[in-house]
């Protein structure tokens, strides 16, 4: 019998974060353009392991979350992505949505698709080492108008059917809300949001039984919307984040991580290390630690360009990055 609730502890571990790499063909393709990179499998593949393969990464990161392809991928020492991974102490993850489409009872938001096939997949995933699993719902914010209920309950339904198809399974799931940083809300605004989605999920997944000690919460911090022209400081960010997710999420969860969307690197860790000594402060009761994806990427990326001798600088970058970021969790 797997034991659920200690993976999700592990990758919880103190120091350690998550590197989300679980970007679509899609959205790996439109990440590699910002670069001048030109996209195929292969080079999705080397974009993979410029991370994966990366010498040093088990001190700074507990698992990484992988596409469905890179399952199947192997590395430039010839093993499968995965059991690198396992190799060196990380666990493997998948991300199992499958994508958003517009709400047909609010055209301006998104819920996500995914639950139809995925006891099938996740068996199939399992077998091919993954050992936890990503599920995103996308949240809208305009003015008093969006969020509507109806569109928080019906993705908290969703990530619920998800959590209890997971754990059936014998895999972590995590839990992911992203409230998006586009618009010109306030960071009040946003934080009331936090609130209201999680409050809703808990709720919903009380009823779907899910366990909850299994569980990772991976949510967005409370930032001003982009367009909101107001310029948040760390300790700003981190006073409305910790209250908002004091007031919504159980203690029992096993941990809380943090998406970077839309932030700089420097600005995600700075923002980060604010969240770690607030949470500190107020004696919250669960774990935190990160899952960024482009503010842990941007800067190798930047160096690599596609070319196979700027990969050992562009690891150095990467390295450096991680090194800053969890530096950030040692105020827990």
């Amino acid at each position: 019998m797997t034991d659920l609730v200690a993976i999700a502890r592990s990758l919880m571990a103190p120091g350690k974060g998550i590197l989300a790499a679980d970007e679509s063909v899609h959205t790996a393709t439109a990440r590699l353009a910002d670069y001048g990179i030109s996209t195929s499998a292969d080079m999705r593949r080397q974009f993979r392991d410029l991370f994966i393969g990366a010498e040093g990464i088990e001190q700074y990161l507990s698992g990484i979350i992988l596409f469905s392809e890179t399952l199947l991928q192997k590395g430039s020492d010839k093993k499968l992505f995965p059991k690198s991974l396992v190799a060196r102490g990380i666990f493997p993850g998948i991300k199992v949505d499958l994508g958003t489409e517009p709400f047909p009872e609010s055209s301006h938001e998104l819920i996500t698709q995914g639950l139809l096939d995925l006891p099938e997949r996740l068996m199939q995933y399992k077998k091919q080492g993954a050992v936890f699993t990503k599920w995103r719902a996308v949240i809208r914010i305009d003015g008093d108008d969006l969020p509507t209920n109806v569109a928080l309950h019906e993705n908290a339904k969703r990530l619920a059917s998800y959590a209890k198809e997971v754990q059936s399974a014998g895999l972590v799931p995590i839990l992911e809300p992203e409230i998006l940083l586009e618009g010109k809300h306030s960071r009040i605004r946003a934080r009331a949001v936090i609130e209201e989605m999680f409050q809703t999920l808990f709720s919903v997944l009380a009823e779907h039984s899910v366990d909850r000690a299994s569980i990772i919460v991976k949510t967005s911090m409370a930032l001003s919307g982009s367009a909101s022209g107001k310029k948040d400081t760390p300790e700003e960010v981190a006073e409305d984040t910790v209250a908002a997710l004091v007031a919504s999420v159980p203690p029992q969860v096993a941990g809380i991580v943090f998406l970077s969307g839309g932030q700089t690197p420097d600005q995600a860790t700075a923002n980060l290390a604010a969240i770690t000594r607030r949470a500190n402060e107020a004696g919250a009761p669960w774990p935190l630690t990160f899952s960024f994806a482009r503010a842990l990427q941007d800067e190798a990326l930047e160096v690599w360009k596609g070319k196979e001798e700027n990969v050992p600088a562009a690891r150095s970058a990467f390295l450096a990055r991680l090194a800053k970021v969890s530096a950030a969790l040692s105020s827990m």
